[in-house]
């Protein structure tokens, strides 16, 4: 009985010490996840940054707009299908409150033009604006789209577009605002890409379960650079 005693008595000290190390052990990697999320929002707002169209653009199927804060999308997309760059236009995620040819009438767009190649969605989220653009592909028969969208937003529409339709392929085509201050200095543009972080991170975690294959680029789509002529 004595013996039994001593053996429990002597176990108490040693759970006593695991508990610091335990505790450190989480301290560590609480710092390690911080840590590395600091890194992350570093590298995306540098690389979005850096984000540039491919020169020289090749043409596709169709022309995707996403529309939103931050740049001309709706202008550059516009000027696209006018240079012929593709044969229809999506404007997705339109104000509900417009009708079509109130934006129709801004768009500077001959009649023919916007009658035979425009098409407008009210997609209200990034999520939507994935399957509107998976659909409308689809239901054309586009094999390749140039997504029209602001640089910072371009990651996290590309893994959505990944999710809704695996093998369309795309030709990114980050739109920026030229007279925006850098992210560094500008704290209206720091707290957006910090939200757009989140939301990467977000889309990325609920996505990751997908085992398709991703958004084909289109510049190097079977190892080929399409005709640009």
């Amino acid at each position: 009985m004595r013996l039994k005693s001593l053996k429990t008595a002597s176990t108490g000290p040693k759970r006593l010490k695991k508990r610091p190390s335990l505790r450190r052990f989480i301290v560590f990697i609480t710092c390690l996840i911080i840590a590395a999320l600091v890194a992350g929002f570093f590298t995306f707002a540098y690389k979005v940054s850096k984000l540039e169209t491919p020169k020289p653009l090749p043409k596709a199927d169709g022309i995707v707009v996403w529309t939103g804060k931050g740049g001309d999308r709706v202008a550059s997309g516009v000027d696209l299908l006018q240079k012929k760059y593709g044969e229809r236009l999506l404007i997705s995620g339109t104000n509900p409150e417009l009708s079509r040819e109130t934006i129709l009438n801004t768009l500077g767009l001959s009649d023919k033009i916007a009658d035979c190649c425009v098409d407008m969605d009210r997609a209200e989220d990034t999520i939507e604006n994935a399957r509107q653009t998976a659909n409308w592909a689809q239901a054309l028969g586009y094999d390749n789209i140039i997504l029209v969208t602001s640089a910072y937003h371009m990651p996290r529409a590309e893994i959505e577009i990944g999710s809704a339709a695996q093998r369309l392929g795309i030709t990114s085509y980050p739109v920026r605002d030229l007279d925006a201050k850098p992210w560094w200095k500008d704290s209206k543009q720091f707290n957006r890409l910090l939200r757009e972080y989140g939301k990467l991170i977000l889309s990325f975690i609920r996505n990751k379960h997908i085992r398709g294959t991703p958004p084909a680029r289109l510049e190097t789509q079977n190892g080929v650079t399409p005709e640009t002529q």
